[in-house]
């Protein structure tokens, strides 16, 4: 069975995370989607950034909605890529991207830019966070949404149905068969993050899942030799 590739914030093993670098090289690599997270700054740009803070991926301090985007512009993300704003990642790349709200406050901002941009093919919407599925499946009805789990995941499949979402995104260690089965009862497509190494590859396949979140372009080639 083929496998769904999807880059964590690009490609992130060899890439500077949440960098229009490193959504060029997931879309080169072959990637079938991009994953992103989205935040917003003290102006109320829609950035990409995973952290609250900008301290870990760039050389600058501080939160991220207490810098404005002139500010947050100005940082190094990495190798001089600069925090992006998730418009420019819209023009820069053509695939599929899962946007992640790691903010709640996000929701309305990111509907808007999905209404002016007709993204609604091109975007799922994911997130940990229930309220910001609940605001974007109000919002964005027919954009596909996704849950996002980590020690949560247990409780994946049926918080899933109730939330209106098509697929769930497990942390791999925590996905299991008895999971993963009631997720395929309820109709959804299981993802698991993140997948690095063969045998991790190896355990995503036994438990036939749809697809991976990667930081590394070899799982890319081991699932699609010729990509």
């Amino acid at each position: 069975m083929s496998l769904l590739t999807v880059g964590h914030r690009g490609l992130m093993g060899v890439e500077p995370e949440n960098t229009l670098r490193s959504f060029r090289r997931a879309e080169r690599a072959g990637l079938d989607a991009i994953e992103l997270d989205v935040r917003l700054s003290a102006d109320d740009a829609l950035v990409v950034m995973h952290d609250a803070r900008v301290d870990r991926t760039t050389d600058g301090h501080g939160a991220v909605a207490e810098l404005t985007l002139a500010e947050l512009r100005s940082l190094d993300a990495g190798r001089g890529e600069r925090v992006p704003t998730l418009e420019e990642v819209v023009a820069e790349v053509g695939g599929h991207l899962q946007v992640e709200i790691k903010d709640t406050a996000v929701a309305e901002r990111l509907a808007d830019l999905v209404e002016r941009h007709r993204l609604h093919r091109r975007v799922t919407v994911i997130s940990f966070h229930d309220t910001a599925l609940s605001t974007v499946a109000a919002l964005l009805p027919e954009v596909p949404r996704g849950l996002v789990t980590g020690t949560s995941t247990p409780s994946a499949p049926e918080r899933a149905v109730a939330l209106g979402c098509a697929l769930v995104s497990g942390e791999l260690p925590r996905l299991d068969d008895e999971v993963v089965g009631r997720c395929r009862a309820a109709g959804l497509a299981v993802l698991g993050w993140t997948v690095n190494t063969a045998d991790e590859l190896a355990r995503a396949r036994a438990l036939g899942l749809d697809g991976v979140v990667t930081d590394r372009p070899e799982i890319v080639r081991a699932v699609s030799p010729a990509a």
